[in-house]
This record gives C-alpha cells, structure tokens and sequence, in this order.
C-alpha cells in the first residue's frame, strides 16, 4: 500500500499528464487554424496578383490595338463647330459633330437619353459617348455601364434614335457594334478619349449640365 507523498505524486503525474496531452491538442488546432488561414492569405495573396497582372495584360492590349486602325470605324471630317439655339439635325444617330449647343453635356453615366447637341459638345471637348438602343436588355447595359464606369471623358446613354443596337462615337468618328463585350468598344475608348481628333483638347467634360 502506498504512502500519502506516493500517492500525492501519483495524482500529480496524472494532472500533469492530463494537461500535457491537453497543450498537444491545443497545438494542432492552432497548427490547422492558423496554418489552415496562412495558405488562405497565401491562397489570397496570389489570386490578387493574378488579377492585377492580368488586368494589367489587358489595358496594355488595349492600349496597344488602340495604336492600330479599329475595323468598322467610320469617319467623318470637315464639320462644322457653331454654338447654336436652334436644332440640329444630325445625318448620323447619334450626332458626331456639327454646330451644337452652346452647353455641353457633363461626363458620366445616364440611364435615360440626354440633350444629343449638348453631347456633341461633350465630343468636342474630347469625349466619348457610348449610346445604345433603349430596348438593350439589361445585361448589355450592365456590360456597357462596367466598362465605362469612373472613367473620364466618356459618356454612356440610351439614344431613342438610333437603329444600331449599341454606337461608339467620338468627334469625326463612329463605331456601331452589335454586342457590349465587343472588344472593339474598350480600344475605341483608348484611342479616341481626349484622342488626336479632338478639336478642343484639355476643355472640360464636366462643370456642364447633366443630360
């Protein structure tokens, strides 16, 4: 029979025990916690990466078709730049150049149509106006309005006019195509945004009147 110091240290031996197998548990979920949200943050780290180069690859693309004739591009030169009261009726839908009004449309996204001699006003300073026919479903003007969103000097609206279901325009310069993932759009954008044709260089695309 053991002693009470024997059997004190018997108890002892068997807490300590209890607590060493307790910490050697507690180890391995910590190792899957913490190891588990390491590859997360590695897994993480590397997905961002992927994204920005890729999204990188792709405006460096853009930039570089941009420096090449875009297929399907129509232009039209010798227009006339006269601030006017009255209306214009333009032979292209919509309008890419020609007198227009005095006030030109602010940069920016629109859900209903704007003033089209306003807009043309917005070419002159530079911009882009992405149109659209107004029975576009609503995924192309989801498609339309992500390609366009925060950039400057571009415009995107519907144009009750228009025959063609989606129209890139800039000043002397139309695009029509017939689907919003053309990549056509987005090298149109880059190359004629503030582009050569512009008659009005570094004039504002905001400061106007919205539509």
């Amino acid at each position: 029979m053991s002693n009470p110091a024997e059997r004190q240290a018997e108890r002892q031996a068997k807490i300590e025990a209890v607590f060493a197998a307790h910490r050697v548990k507690q180890h391995r979920r910590n190792l899957f916690i913490y190891g588990g949200l390491g590859l997360l943050a590695v897994a993480v780290v590397t997905i961002v990466a992927l994204v920005i180069t890729g999204s990188i690859q792709a405006r460096n693309q853009t930039a570089e078709a941009a420096r090449n004739p875009i297929a399907g591009v129509k232009t039209f030169p010798n227009l006339t730049r006269n601030h006017v009261q009255t209306s214009v009726n333009y032979p292209q839908q919509p309008g890419v150049g020609g007198d227009h009004s005095a006030t030109w449309t602010n940069c920016g996204i629109y859900t209903d149509p704007v003033d089209e001699q306003r807009a043309v006003h917005s070419l002159e300073h530079g911009a882009v106006w992405i149109s659209y026919k107004q029975d576009l479903s609503p995924a192309e003007v989801a498609t339309l309005t992500a390609l366009t969103k925060g950039i400057p000097y571009v415009l995107l609206s519907p144009n009750p006019k228009q025959t063609a279901a989606i129209t890139a325009t800039a000043w002397g310069t139309q695009l029509d195509v017939t689907d919003a993932g053309d990549t056509r759009l987005p090298v149109f954008i880059k190359a004629y945004a503030m582009g050569p044709q512009t008659p009005e260089p570094g004039a504002p695309c905001s400061g106007g009147t919205n539509g």
